[in-house]
C-alpha cells in the first residue's frame, strides 16, 4: 500500500503564497490519480485539485485560477502551489492516491494551512 507524507503547511497571509508537497512511498506512483484535498472545522472534506497519471487536472471551483497541481513521476510527488491566498482557504490539506487498477486508495496524515492577518 502506498504511503503518503505531506509537507509544507503553515501560517500565511491574504494573498499570499504557500506550497505543499506529497511525497509516496510503498506504491507505483505512476499509476495512481493523485488529488489534495481539504477539510474546515465543520465542514466536509472537499476536493482542491485532482492529476491523472498523464497529467490531466481537475479543480474545485473554489480554487480555480489560484491553485495548480502538479506531479513529477520520477521523484513520486504531487505539490500543489496555492497562490492568492484568502482566509476561506483556511484548513487540514490531505493528499490523496487512488490506484486506477482498483478501488483502493491512501490519505496523507495532512497538513495545516492558516491564512491570516
Amino acid at each position: 500500500q502506498v504511503q503518503l507524507v505531506e509537507s509544507g503547511g503553515g501560517l500565511v497571509q491574504p494573498g499570499g503564497s504557500l506550497r505543499l508537497s506529497c511525497a509516496a512511498s510503498g506504491g507505483i506512483f505512476s499509476f495512481y490519480v493523485m488529488g489534495w484535498y481539504r477539510q474546515a472545522p465543520g465542514n466536509q472534506r472537499e476536493l482542491v485539485g485532482a492529476i491523472s497519471p498523464g497529467g490531466n487536472t481537475n479543480y474545485g471551483d473554489s480554487v480555480k485560477g489560484r491553485f495548480t497541481i502538479s506531479r513529477d513521476n520520477a521523484k513520486n510527488t504531487v505539490v500543489l502551489q496555492m497562490n492568492s491566498l484568502k482566509q476561506e482557504d483556511t484548513a487540514v490539506y490531505y493528499c490523496n492516491a487512488r490506484d486506477t487498477r482498483s478501488p483502493q486508495g491512501a490519505w496523507g496524515q495532512g497538513t495545516q494551512v492558516t491564512v491570516s492577518s
